[in-house]
């Protein structure tokens, strides 16, 4: 489930595409200043309001570069060039002026998402975060240290977050070779690792779920 950021004055609008995205299968977080830099971790993207009471949007707009690189889209009541101009030169992911049909802008949601998702070597589950061009795998943060095997499951089970795979499958994906040639056992004392470190409660994984009788998938968080 992706979770998607509103920033927004208006209790009408922000209420009103809380609902719509709900019944679209996302999680949804509304802000209506900058305590939402507080939140960003584990958000997918924002939709950030430029005429903010208390703050410029432009601003907001740094602020959150500054803390995460999360794709933005800006709404806003004006459709001055000037300022369209602006926000995509900022970097701003895209830009949708009030009023606007919320189908419309559900589909430059799913666009920016599938962009984010391919061009980013960074996979974020909740407080984790997974660094292919650095391999490294961080939570809150801090690096956190796997081993080559940990990092690997770790890897194939983030890179494919809709997918079951059974104990069968990563055994000779991990190993390349014939899984009767490695103790099952031994997968799931990896597993087990590799919750020790990443997870807030070991004993309740969000992260790595297990599928009783299947294997194990990546938690929808």
């Amino acid at each position: 489930m992706k979770t998607i950021m509103i920033v927004e004055d208006d209790e009408t609008i922000s209420l009103g595409l809380e609902c719509y995205l709900k019944q679209e299968g996302f999680k949804v977080l509304i802000f209506h200043n900058e305590d939402c830099l507080n939140y960003l971790d584990g958000v997918h993207l924002v939709l950030l309001d430029i005429g903010l009471p208390n703050t410029n949007g432009f601003d907001l707009f740094s602020k959150i570069k500054e803390i995460d690189n999360i794709p933005i889209i800006f709404l806003t009541a004006s459709d001055l060039e000037s300022s369209i101009i602006k926000g995509l030169e900022m970097g701003a992911d895209d830009y949708i002026t009030k009023p606007f049909k919320t189908k419309e802008l559900l589909a430059r949601i799913k666009n920016t998402l599938k962009r984010s998702q391919s061009t980013s070597h960074i996979i974020k589950l909740g407080n984790v975060s997974l660094d292919l061009n650095q391999g490294k795998v961080f939570k809150n943060g801090i690096n956190i240290f796997l081993t080559s095997l940990e990092y690997k499951i770790f890897v194939i089970l983030a890179l494919n977050p809709d997918t079951i795979f059974s104990r069968k499958k990563l055994l000779t994906d991990i190993w390349d070779v014939n899984e009767e040639y490695v103790y099952d056992n031994t997968l799931t004392v990896y597993i087990k690792r590799i919750r020790e470190k990443i997870e807030d409660n070991p004993s309740n994984p969000k992260i790595i779920i297990t599928v009783r009788g299947l294997g194990y998938r990546i938690g929808s968080l």
